[in-house]
């Protein structure tokens, strides 16, 4: 048995399986089924070691906010990396570290320091780095870890 992520796309699937996969570090394109004329039906990818496949099935099912991809990784650097490659080419920032990418799909981009900061025993820090979390659109390390240390 295997689990993985599916999306279903208008179209633009193997446009889009190129751009994550450069995008992602450790990823690639697994598999292409196409179509009897030539274009990707099916594409399969893995985005450091996540299994995703990538659907062009049409409009009658767009892709939402309701699911998304999200990417923890550990530097402002990575943080800043991801979220300009993400919302290039026509990509929306969104809150809290959300995003759409120019096909439609939503990601999150999320520093590790944000679980630790979120978890802890004093309340008060909590509050803080959740109130300095809803004001912004791509996260800012430092601006949480103030937040924690201040509160």
């Amino acid at each position: 048995m295997s689990v993985n992520t599916f999306f279903w796309f208008d179209g633009g699937a193997e446009e889009a399986a190129a751009r994550y996969t450069s995008v992602v570090s450790n990823s690639r394109i697994v598999d292409i089924a196409r179509n009897c004329d030539g274009s990707a039906f099916i594409v399969s990818i893995d985005l450091d070691g996540q299994a995703i496949t990538l659907m062009n099935g049409g409009p009658d099912h767009p892709l939402t906010e309701a699911a998304s991809l999200q990417i923890v990784v550990d530097t402002q650097d990575e943080v800043d990396r991801l979220w300009d490659a993400l919302t290039a080419d026509g990509g929306k920032p969104g809150p809290c570290g959300w995003l759409t990418d120019r096909h439609g799909l939503s990601w999150q981009v999320v520093p590790t320091v944000l679980s630790k900061l979120m978890s802890g025993d004093d309340s008060a820090k909590t509050i803080a780095v959740g109130t300095a979390l809803r004001g912004m659109s791509k996260l800012d390390i430092a601006a949480l870890q103030d937040a924690y240390d201040n509160a």
